[in-house]
């Protein structure tokens, strides 16, 4: 039980560290709902300043929601990560006002490189985007977490 409760508090530690340095998901409005080892959940609510030309969310405010919760997720363990390598496939839009929540999970974690799921869907559980990160840790600094 110990070590359950020092593995979720270093993800919660690692989650507050990113979050203070992250201004693009503050500006944009996205919340960190929920944070364990090797997971996150992050949400926003789409705004009009999010709506592309269909009057539909912009596939790159979708993006920044998932990209952010493989963040968050892959640097729970310690480490700082980057993403190497994303792709996203989308799976329908969102509209002004729906809450979008990503969901990200640890699917692969070995040295210093990890894959990462992250699904992003409205509240009611309809599939707006899947995306599949893979990350690798950043050894020795760079950067402010």
């Amino acid at each position: 039980m110990i070590a359950k409760d020092a593995a979720q508090n270093l993800a919660q530690e690692r989650a507050d560290d990113i979050w203070v340095a992250d201004r693009a998901c503050r500006y944009s409005g996205i919340s960190l709902d929920r944070v364990a080892p090797g997971e996150a959940v992050l949400s926003m609510t789409v705004t009009s300043h999010m709506l592309g030309p269909d009057a539909t969310c912009a596939r790159g405010a979708a993006f920044l929601l998932a990209c952010a919760a493989l963040e968050i997720a892959s640097t729970t363990r310690g480490p700082r990560t980057v993403a190497e390598h994303c792709e996203i496939s989308f799976r329908t839009s969102a509209m002004l006002g729906e809450r979008l929540v990503a969901y990200a999970h640890e699917r692969h974690l070995s040295g210093h490189t990890g894959i990462y799921d992250v699904t992003v869907q409205t509240e009611d559980g309809r599939h707006v985007a899947e995306l599949r990160g893979h990350t690798h840790a950043v050894i020795g600094g760079g950067g402010p977490y």
